[in-house]
């Protein structure tokens, strides 16, 4: 009797946890949605990318350095490291991604740059079979596909009618999409290769911040107090966001966590449809469709082989 009575809490503890990583995930995908909002709401000022980089990358690089100084070894342990040149491939891949997700932001739907996104673990199967030597059977080779196809209904490429998208800049956020699978593949082995998490986040912040200082200097524009505020806030949104995702996937398991990822596409429709009346039509929602059951395929195939 008294066993079981002990055994109790158990079941209801791992259920809180997984609600509560499951209400992080959610919440992440607001911040991120918001996050693309911020950024978007500065398009008429004409702030050069690299310098909206400046702001996301001064406010994390922050919030990191106060939480490393508390931890053992304090800011120069964090940094300590014996793979710079993995550091440096994660920043140039991670780098480009951040671009040019925000120049998607500024010319691209919300609900569309998000979707876009999710393509990233279709990118991430096919560049694993190379660089990881994972293998990738037909089935997910299959989704892989058919998730193209998804992003092919929603970018529609052929279509005359009404407001063409501008393909170089889908060309461009996919192409980042493709940095951001690059990144994700140097985290991967980073952390086989004994890397501590703050030791990944601070040397990405910085390198970050480095290079887009670099590109920022010579075309700085002095933003506003409007657009100073945007910025900061979208850093401080993004930087909710990261701790956000690292809450839920270390308090929930991966398998009931990760689907509610496609949350933020919901959120993004909405911001999207109130402020600027980016309401998608019935092939983009198609497209979504498609894209994220192929993602939640090639999900759900990567889980069970890692049980």
């Amino acid at each position: 009797m008294h066993t079981r009575l002990a055994a109790l809490p158990a079941p209801r503890s791992a259920s809180a946890a997984r609600r509560r990583a499951i209400l992080c995930v959610l919440a992440e995908g607001v911040c991120f949605a918001v996050a693309g909002a911020l950024i978007k709401a500065t398009r008429p000022s004409g702030i050069p990318l690299s310098e909206m980089v400046v702001f996301r990358s001064v406010v994390i690089v922050l919030a990191m350095t106060a939480l490393v100084g508390v931890g053992s070894g304090g800011l120069i342990g964090a940094l300590r490291t014996h793979h710079p040149w993995g550091h440096v491939l994660r920043t140039l891949f991670g780098f480009s991604g951040m671009m040019t997700s925000y120049l998607g932001y500024l010319h691209l739907p919300l609900a569309t740059v998000t979707a876009l996104n999710f393509a990233m673990p279709l990118f991430l199967t096919v560049l694993s079979v190379p660089l990881l030597g994972e293998r990738v059977g037909w089935r997910r080779g299959l989704a892989v596909v058919i998730g193209l196809f998804g992003v092919l209904l929603i970018v529609r490429p052929w279509r005359e009618a009404g407001a063409p998208m501008p393909l170089g800049i889908v060309a461009l956020v996919l192409a980042g999409v493709l940095g951001w699978a690059l990144s994700t593949i140097t985290i991967r082995r980073l952390g086989s290769a004994g890397e501590r998490n703050a030791t990944i986040v601070l040397w990405y912040s910085l390198g970050t911040l480095a290079i887009s200082l670099v590109l920022a200097v010579p075309v700085w524009v002095a933003p506003d107090p409007r657009d100073t505020a945007l910025l900061l806030a979208a850093g401080l949104v993004t930087a909710a966001a990261q701790w956000l995702m690292t809450e839920a996937y270390r308090d929930g398991e991966a398998t009931a966590v990760a689907p509610f990822e496609y949350g933020a596409i919901v959120h993004a429709t909405l911001i999207g449809a109130l402020l600027w009346g980016e309401v998608p039509d019935g092939w983009s929602f198609a497209g979504v469709a498609v894209l994220v059951a192929a993602g939640l395929y090639v999900w759900r195939r990567e889980t069970r082989e890692i049980r």
